[in-house]
């Protein structure tokens, strides 16, 4: 089981640990043009994995808390896919958060 240290400097936050497929994934959000080909699960075990705090709501709503900052996305369904939008979103969403793959 690997360990995963995340602290907060001047620059954002820093994480050690993410495994090659979340430091993928966070690659993916980044990439532009827009991706619409990354899945809400690989989305879903970054946050965990940054120690975000992700929780159900109602219907296909998640929220998610991470350094501060709320966010609430919406599952995809029945596609496994996020749209564009939605990738947006959770880039803004981790930006604002301190993340970026630079920072890692």
């Amino acid at each position: 089981m690997q360990t995963l240290v995340v602290q907060t400097t001047a620059r954002g936050v820093m994480a050690e640990g993410l495994n090659s497929k979340q430091r993928r994934t966070l690659e993916a959000i980044y990439t532009n043009p827009v991706r619409a080909d990354i899945t809400w699960t690989d989305i879903e075990n970054l946050l965990i994995a940054l120690g975000a705090t992700v929780s159900q709501g109602r219907g296909s709503r998640v929220r998610v808390f991470l350094n501060g900052e709320k966010a609430v996305f919406h599952e995809p369904h029945p596609q496994k896919e996020v749209c564009k939008a939605a990738v947006k979103s959770v880039r803004d969403f981790l930006e604002n958060a301190g993340v970026t793959p630079g920072s890692l």
